[in-house]
């Protein structure tokens, strides 16, 4: 728990707005553990909620105020009223576009909402591809479901957010992030079904390993261009093997033998892809069951095939992530790494035993900067519950 953060954000909230918030909520970020790029391949996911949170301070106003928003980390507020018609911020003020999507969404549901006024801060590195935006979004969903009891469940609020981010921010995301935000519970992952939405949960107990982000701190321009000739690409392949294989409807239902037998006809780049997706699919499952039974030698094995399936066949990592998983694969007591999120710079997510693990972020700290002349950053994460109303005495 961020006790630091709930107190400071209090702290804020009352130097803005002159008294105590009436409610606190905590949203956190989330880690995919396996399963990259397989959201939008009719594929399984294995997300879970971490300890970096976005807290939310939160009073309610009187009929007709405007509600106001105090971006504390920004030191800026914004200012909106409830009954004007919403439309998508272009000015300074683009953050508010998280939370005025969520406001759009419930007044095209027809849900009653009164103003409120707002700090929020957050502890979820900005940039580092843990999500913070779906945090914003569901922990504010969350907020005005719990005060003006709108009867909205999870699934619902998760929903909410993503679509709040496709109409109001502009990105056409999956809903893994805003799911694992809201469904996180401790020490669990959740193998989610990015079709159905249909999901389990399975224990997540590390024993005595730690996951730690390491933050490559760059981000090339291939991003958005590398994405969709990629997709492209994969949606081809799929084509191709659904024309030869008639009962296949979906990635699911693709297998090794298939793939192989069409070599040619994909050719080399999409063969690849294909191999990759049918793998990662397989993943997902393995690495859930290696999870539940505390077999972190399978898990970590996953995790490094993965990076070499993301970087090898699937072409979405760089030069910089390889070079921190290379390298730290070959550290006592590392177990498994691979490069996490959408690529082209991020992060790298590492499972390390933890009497090793400040050995190796102190060398591999120091090989990256040696190396790139860049200073790597570093978050140890614990898997949490999702996004909750905050009591003093409860365990997040």
């Amino acid at each position: 728990m961020d006790n630091t953060l709930v107190s400071g954000t209090s702290k804020a909230f009352q130097n803005e707005f002159g008294s105590l918030p009436e409610h606190i909520f905590l949203s956190p970020g989330r880690i995919n553990i396996i399963g990259e790029h397989i959201d939008y391949n009719n594929g399984y996911v294995l997300p879970a909620a971490i300890d970096k949170y976005i807290c939310f301070a939160v009073s309610e106003l009187k009929e007709g105020e405007n509600s106001v928003f105090y971006a504390v980390d920004m030191e800026d507020r914004y200012n909106v009223a409830h009954a004007q018609e919403l439309q998508p911020l272009k000015d300074e003020h683009t953050w508010a576009n998280y939370l005025l999507g969520v406001l759009n969404q419930l007044n095209i549901r027809g849900m009653k909402t009164r103003p409120v006024q707002i700090a929020f801060s957050s502890s979820i590195p900005i940039g580092a591809g843990i999500s913070s935006s779906a945090a914003l979004e569901c922990g504010f969903a969350f907020a005005l479901n719990e005060i003006f009891q709108l009867g909205l469940s999870k699934k619902d609020l998760a929903l909410i957010g993503q679509k709040s981010e496709h109409t109001f921010a502009g990105v056409n995301c999956g809903i893994m992030d805003q799911f694992a935000s809201v469904f996180g519970q401790k020490e669990k992952v959740i193998k989610l079904d990015c079709d159905t939405l249909d999901y389990e949960y399975f224990d997540a107990h590390l024993g005595e390993n730690t996951l730690v982000l390491l933050d490559s701190c760059v981000k090339h321009t291939l991003l958005t261009s590398g994405y969709n000739q990629i997709r492209r690409q994969v949606e081809e392949g799929l084509e191709i093997i659904k024309q030869n294989n008639p009962n296949v409807e979906n990635w699911r239902d693709v297998t090794h033998d298939m793939v192989e037998n069409l070599r040619e006809r994909l050719g080399e780049s999409v063969y690849e892809k294909s191999i990759f997706v049918v793998d990662e699919i397989s993943r997902v499952g393995e690495a859930a069951d290696a999870l539940q039974k505390g077999n972190f030698g399978k898990l970590g094995a996953l995790l490094s095939a993965t990076h070499h399936g993301l970087s090898r066949q699937y072409g979405v990592s760089c030069e910089e992530l390889d070079f921190l998983v290379e390298e730290v694969l070959k550290m006592d007591g590392v177990l498994g790494a691979r490069m996490m999120g959408g690529g082209f710079g991020g992060c790298s997510l590492n499972l390390i035993r933890k009497d090793k693990a400040e050995e190796v972020i102190s060398n591999i700290s120091n090989l990256y900067k040696k190396q790139f002349d860049i200073n790597l950053k570093v978050y140890p994460v614990n898997i949490s519950e999702g996004t909750s109303k905050y009591t003093q005495h409860a365990e997040v």
